[in-house]
Protein backbone atom coordinates (compact mmCIF):
# COMPACT_ATOMS: atom_id res chain seq x y z
CA UNK A 1 0.00 0.00 0.00
CA UNK A 2 1.67 3.25 -1.09
CA UNK A 3 2.15 5.86 1.61
CA UNK A 4 2.19 8.61 -1.00
CA UNK A 5 0.37 9.30 -4.24
CA UNK A 6 2.16 10.50 -7.36
CA UNK A 7 0.63 12.24 -10.38
CA UNK A 8 0.07 9.03 -12.34
CA UNK A 9 -1.64 7.30 -9.42
CA UNK A 10 -3.91 10.25 -8.69
CA UNK A 11 -4.86 10.58 -12.36
CA UNK A 12 -5.64 6.83 -12.59
CA UNK A 13 -7.79 7.07 -9.47
CA UNK A 14 -9.65 10.09 -10.86
CA UNK A 15 -10.22 8.25 -14.15
CA UNK A 16 -11.65 5.31 -12.17
CA UNK A 17 -13.87 7.74 -10.26
CA UNK A 18 -15.08 9.18 -13.57
CA UNK A 19 -15.92 5.67 -14.81
CA UNK A 20 -17.96 4.93 -11.69
CA UNK A 21 -19.84 8.22 -12.01
CA UNK A 22 -20.53 7.48 -15.67
CA UNK A 23 -21.88 4.03 -14.76
CA UNK A 24 -24.21 5.72 -12.26
CA UNK A 25 -25.31 8.26 -14.88
CA UNK A 26 -24.03 11.16 -12.79
CA UNK A 27 -21.62 14.02 -13.38
CA UNK A 28 -19.65 14.88 -10.27
CA UNK A 29 -17.44 17.74 -9.19
CA UNK A 30 -14.21 17.49 -7.26
CA UNK A 31 -12.36 20.52 -5.94
CA UNK A 32 -8.85 19.43 -5.00
CA UNK A 33 -6.74 21.29 -2.47
CA UNK A 34 -3.38 21.01 -0.77
CA UNK A 35 -0.72 18.58 -1.86
CA UNK A 36 -2.74 17.09 -4.69
CA UNK A 37 -3.14 20.56 -6.25
CA UNK A 38 0.61 21.11 -5.81
CA UNK A 39 1.35 17.78 -7.55
CA UNK A 40 -1.20 18.00 -10.36
CA UNK A 41 -1.47 21.68 -11.23
CA UNK A 42 1.95 23.03 -10.34
CA UNK A 43 4.26 20.01 -10.57
CA UNK A 44 5.74 21.51 -7.39
CA UNK A 45 6.50 18.17 -5.78
CA UNK A 46 6.37 14.52 -6.79
CA UNK A 47 3.87 13.15 -4.25
CA UNK A 48 1.20 13.83 -1.65
CA UNK A 49 -0.26 11.70 1.13
CA UNK A 50 -3.86 12.03 -0.03
CA UNK A 51 -6.30 13.99 -2.14
CA UNK A 52 -7.92 16.65 0.03
CA UNK A 53 -11.11 17.69 -1.71
CA UNK A 54 -14.65 18.93 -1.51
CA UNK A 55 -16.92 16.94 -3.79
CA UNK A 56 -20.42 16.46 -5.14
CA UNK A 57 -22.39 14.24 -4.87
CA UNK A 58 -20.71 13.35 -1.57
CA UNK A 59 -22.28 9.97 -0.77
CA UNK A 60 -21.73 8.54 -4.25
CA UNK A 61 -18.15 9.81 -4.45
CA UNK A 62 -17.30 8.47 -0.97
CA UNK A 63 -18.66 5.06 -1.94
CA UNK A 64 -16.76 5.09 -5.24
CA UNK A 65 -13.54 6.25 -3.53
CA UNK A 66 -13.74 3.36 -1.06
CA UNK A 67 -14.08 0.85 -3.92
CA UNK A 68 -11.21 2.49 -5.83
CA UNK A 69 -9.01 2.37 -2.72
CA UNK A 70 -9.53 -1.38 -2.54
CA UNK A 71 -9.08 -1.95 -6.29
CA UNK A 72 -5.92 0.16 -6.53
CA UNK A 73 -4.47 -0.73 -3.10
CA UNK A 74 -4.67 2.90 -2.01
CA UNK A 75 -5.06 4.09 1.58
CA UNK A 76 -8.71 4.07 2.64
CA UNK A 77 -8.64 7.87 3.01
CA UNK A 78 -6.88 8.56 -0.30
CA UNK A 79 -9.79 10.90 -1.10
CA UNK A 80 -11.16 12.81 1.87
CA UNK A 81 -12.94 16.04 2.69
CA UNK A 82 -11.01 16.98 5.83
CA UNK A 83 -10.08 20.27 4.16
CA UNK A 84 -13.63 21.63 4.56
CA UNK A 85 -12.64 23.56 7.69
CA UNK A 86 -10.13 25.64 5.71
CA UNK A 87 -12.38 26.60 2.79
CA UNK A 88 -12.85 30.35 2.47
CA UNK A 89 -16.19 32.12 2.22
CA UNK A 90 -14.73 33.99 -0.77
CA UNK A 91 -13.08 31.19 -2.79
CA UNK A 92 -11.52 31.45 -6.23
CA UNK A 93 -11.44 28.27 -8.32
CA UNK A 94 -9.83 27.41 -11.66
CA UNK A 95 -9.37 24.32 -13.82
CA UNK A 96 -5.86 25.16 -15.09
CA UNK A 97 -3.39 22.28 -15.02
CA UNK A 98 -6.00 19.62 -14.28
CA UNK A 99 -7.33 16.74 -16.33
CA UNK A 100 -11.03 16.96 -17.09
CA UNK A 101 -13.32 13.99 -17.52
CA UNK A 102 -16.75 13.58 -19.13
CA UNK A 103 -18.41 12.75 -15.80
CA UNK A 104 -16.05 14.44 -13.37
CA UNK A 105 -15.30 18.15 -13.33
CA UNK A 106 -12.04 18.79 -11.48
CA UNK A 107 -11.26 22.25 -10.11
CA UNK A 108 -8.74 23.71 -7.68
CA UNK A 109 -8.05 26.93 -5.81
CA UNK A 110 -6.21 29.66 -7.69
CA UNK A 111 -2.54 29.97 -6.75
CA UNK A 112 -3.32 32.99 -4.54
CA UNK A 113 -6.16 31.22 -2.75
CA UNK A 114 -4.05 28.09 -2.24
CA UNK A 115 -1.24 30.25 -0.81
CA UNK A 116 -3.73 31.83 1.59
CA UNK A 117 -4.90 28.37 2.70
CA UNK A 118 -1.33 27.18 3.25
CA UNK A 119 -0.60 30.28 5.34
CA UNK A 120 -3.75 29.94 7.45
CA UNK A 121 -2.94 26.27 8.14
CA UNK A 122 0.79 26.98 8.68
CA UNK A 123 1.49 23.35 9.57
CA UNK A 124 5.03 22.52 10.59
CA UNK A 125 7.01 19.64 9.16
CA UNK A 126 6.52 16.36 10.99
CA UNK A 127 7.49 12.74 10.63
CA UNK A 128 4.53 12.08 8.32
CA UNK A 129 4.07 15.45 6.60
CA UNK A 130 6.29 17.97 4.86
CA UNK A 131 4.25 20.79 6.40
CA UNK A 132 3.14 23.86 4.46
CA UNK A 133 6.34 25.84 4.25
CA UNK A 134 7.71 24.40 1.00
CA UNK A 135 4.37 24.76 -0.79
CA UNK A 136 3.89 28.31 0.50
CA UNK A 137 7.39 29.29 -0.62
CA UNK A 138 6.73 27.78 -4.05
CA UNK A 139 3.42 29.63 -4.41
CA UNK A 140 4.83 32.98 -3.22
CA UNK A 141 7.66 32.61 -5.75
CA UNK A 142 5.17 31.54 -8.45
CA UNK A 143 3.09 34.67 -7.76
CA UNK A 144 6.17 36.92 -7.76
CA UNK A 145 5.64 38.10 -4.19
CA UNK A 146 8.53 39.83 -2.45
CA UNK A 147 7.33 40.87 0.99
CA UNK A 148 5.42 39.43 3.92
CA UNK A 149 2.90 42.26 3.59
CA UNK A 150 2.14 41.20 0.00
CA UNK A 151 1.48 37.65 1.19
CA UNK A 152 -0.65 38.80 4.13
CA UNK A 153 -2.68 41.01 1.78
CA UNK A 154 -3.48 37.87 -0.23
CA UNK A 155 -4.38 35.92 2.91
CA UNK A 156 -6.82 38.64 4.01
CA UNK A 157 -8.39 38.65 0.54
CA UNK A 158 -9.73 35.15 1.33
CA UNK A 159 -9.95 35.10 5.14
CA UNK A 160 -10.98 37.75 7.66
CA UNK A 161 -8.10 39.45 9.43
CA UNK A 162 -9.50 38.03 12.68
CA UNK A 163 -8.42 34.55 11.48
CA UNK A 164 -4.81 35.67 11.10
CA UNK A 165 -3.16 33.88 13.99
CA UNK A 166 0.22 35.00 15.25
CA UNK A 167 1.63 31.70 13.96
CA UNK A 168 0.45 32.66 10.44
CA UNK A 169 2.22 36.00 10.65
CA UNK A 170 5.47 34.36 11.80
CA UNK A 171 5.07 31.63 9.19
CA UNK A 172 4.74 34.23 6.42
CA UNK A 173 7.71 36.23 7.70
CA UNK A 174 9.79 33.06 7.80
CA UNK A 175 8.98 31.93 4.26
CA UNK A 176 9.59 35.38 2.85
CA UNK A 177 12.93 35.62 4.66
CA UNK A 178 13.89 32.24 3.22
CA UNK A 179 12.93 33.43 -0.28
CA UNK A 180 14.98 36.59 0.18
CA UNK A 181 17.99 34.45 1.18
CA UNK A 182 17.79 32.21 -1.91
Amino acid sequence: MPLTLDRATIERALAALNARLEAAGVTGELCIFGGSAMVLAFDARPTTRDVDAVFRPPALIREAAAAIAEEMSLPANWLNDGVKGFVSNTPEYVTEGLLQFPHLRVIRPSAAYLLAMKCIAARVEGYDTPGDKGDARFLARHLGLRTADEVLDIVTRYYPASRLAVKTQYFVQEIMQELANE
